[in-house]
This record gives C-alpha cells, sequence and structure tokens, in this order.
C-alpha cells in the first residue's frame, strides 16, 4: 500500500478536488473554484514530478503522508513554518510554473541561477539541477499533465507517491 493515494477529480463545473488518502486510512481534501481550479491541479501534479523524480522526503506530498493536513502546509498553522525542504520543493515547484506560464524553458544554468538567488539569504540549499535531472522532471510533469488535460469532466486521475528511503547519515 502507498503512503499517499492522491485523487485529482476534474468537477463537471471546471474546478478539481484533491483527495490525500494515508496508508492509515486518514485523509485530507481541498476544492479548487474557479482560476484556482485551472492552476491547482497543474502545480499539484508539478510537485508530484518534483517530489518524486528529485528525492524528497520532506516536500508537499511528503508532508502530508506524515500527517500534516493540506492547510498545515501552509506554514501558518500550530505546527510553525514549512520546513527548510518544503520551502525549496515550492521554489522549484514555482519556477515550473513559471516557466509554463511564460511558455520558455530555461536551461539548467539559467535554472540553477534563478534557484541559488532565491536560496542566498534564506538559509536555504536548493540543489543545482542537471541537464538530465531537469530533463526528467519537465518529461514527468508532461506526462502527469497530458493525463489530467485527457481526463474527462467527472473523472478522477488516482496516482501514488511514497517518500524515497533516507540515504545515508
Amino acid at each position: 500500500m502507498p503512503e499517499l493515494a492522491i485523487h485529482l477529480t476534474k468537477r463537471a463545473d471546471g474546478g478539481a478536488v484533491l483527495r490525500l488518502v494515508r496508508a492509515d486510512g486518514s485523509a485530507t481534501w481541498q476544492r479548487h473554484d474557479g482560476h484556482r481550479g485551472g492552476f491547482f491541479p497543474a502545480h499539484d501534479l508539478t510537485h508530484l514530478a518534483i517530489e518524486t523524480e528529485l528525492g524528497f522526503r520532506r516536500g508537499f506530498y511528503g508532508l502530508v503522508a506524515e500527517g500534516w493536513s493540506l492547510e498545515e502546509t501552509e506554514g501558518k498553522s500550530a505546527r510553525g513554518p514549512l520546513p527548510p525542504e518544503t520551502v525549496t520543493v515550492e521554489y522549484l515547484v514555482g519556477a515550473l510554473d513559471l516557466e509554463r506560464a511564460g511558455g520558455v524553458e530555461w536551461t539548467a544554468a539559467e535554472f540553477n541561477e534563478h534557484a541559488a538567488r532565491f536560496a542566498d539569504g534564506r538559509n536555504l540549499t536548493v540543489p543545482a539541477l542537471t541537464d538530465a535531472e531537469l530533463a526528467g522532471v519537465r518529461a514527468r510533469v508532461r506526462e502527469l499533465l497530458g493525463r489530467w488535460g485527457t481526463l474527462p469532466r467527472g473523472g478522477t486521475l488516482e496516482l501514488t507517491f511514497d517518500r524515497p528511503t533516507p540515504g545515508p547519515p
């Protein structure tokens, strides 16, 4: 059984519902209406691509697998601010969102330059991505967005997420 079952439903009215079910059966969900229904499915699928392709344990889906609610992943709850790894993942997702909105893909060098500027002064480490890593993430994003795009209204895209095994200390 996966750590997290991801159910992304395309509503008939153009909105979307994200429902995440943990291995213990507990769940958290969020509905996106209006323009949010167009933005968040792509954003959430980009999270999945980055977290799985680059091996992040504590990105958005990793926190939910740990037991965080969707509201808590906004960093304004009693849990406190988001962990540095989560902020790093959110930056990477946002950068790919910007690329998609602008219709121009950055080279790995450009991508890494922007990431370094973001991390500077924030006490964050944003990994420098290789051309191959960036290509792998983009290919996974395209595959997921293609599946979402062909999903009929009322349909649900069902995916899974498992955090990678931690490396050596």
